[in-house]
């Protein structure tokens, strides 16, 4: 990972909380005659890039950590578990129809279909369902398992995986949503969904949990 190229300000900051750490947000602001919310950027891209280590109503410590490990030990801490959301499941019997009923009804992409093990055996995006929808077919004569992209071809991920590698899966595959799964002897249940929504939002969680 190559290291990241710091603006004058960024460098003011480091300099700022060296000499003084630790120091809150609001005081580094006030050194530099800026506003908080001006400042929450620049700090929010130290901290995740390692320079800089924070402590809620403590304030901001000089880490010295090299940025790239930083970056690395941050992000390979996360796991999947902690930023899932719910699934969407609908039984492999149901009509396309149906189908697109529910995904406007729960304002989701991506349905995952189970059988009647509750065992994931396909998943049906929009474009499925899109594609399907502009023939001249009966809609609520086809049961989705016709049109869904079925296992072995489905591409998951388990709870405890690291949340960079699930990403890795996502942007790989360029879908926009992973079952989140758990191995029975017999098949694939599936107790979560993790979205590029997701994602930003866990990126995103890197920087609000240190906004002192």
């Amino acid at each position: 990972m190559s290291p990241i190229e710091l603006n004058k300000r960024q460098e003011d900051i480091l300099i700022i909380v060296k000499e003084n750490g630790p120091i809150t947000g609001e005081q580094i602001a006030e050194r530099l005659h800026l506003t908080r919310s001006t400042l929450r950027p620049d700090l929010a891209i130290l901290t995740m890039a390692g320079f800089l280590d924070a402590r809620p109503r403590v304030g901001y410590f000089y880490s010295g950590k090299k940025t790239g490990q930083a970056v690395t030990d941050s992000m390979m801490k996360m796991k999947v578990k902690d930023f899932q959301s719910i699934p969407v499941v609908v039984n492999e019997n149901m009509t396309v129809y149906d189908a697109i009923c529910q995904m406007f009804l729960e304002d989701v992409g991506t349905l995952f279909v189970v059988d009647k093990n509750a065992y994931l055996t396909g998943v049906l995006s929009r474009k499925d369902l899109l594609r399907t929808s502009l023939g001249q077919q009966d809609l609520n004569k086809i049961p989705v398992h016709i049109i869904m992209t079925r296992m072995p071809n489905i591409t998951y991920c388990f709870k405890n995986d690291s949340l960079i590698h699930a990403a890795k899966k996502l942007i790989d595959k360029q879908i926009d949503a992973l079952p989140i799964v758990k191995e029975h002897t017999d098949g694939y249940e599936v107790i979560g969904r993790l979205t590029k929504t997701n994602i930003t939002g866990a990126f995103l969680s890197l920087a609000e949990n240190h906004d002192l």
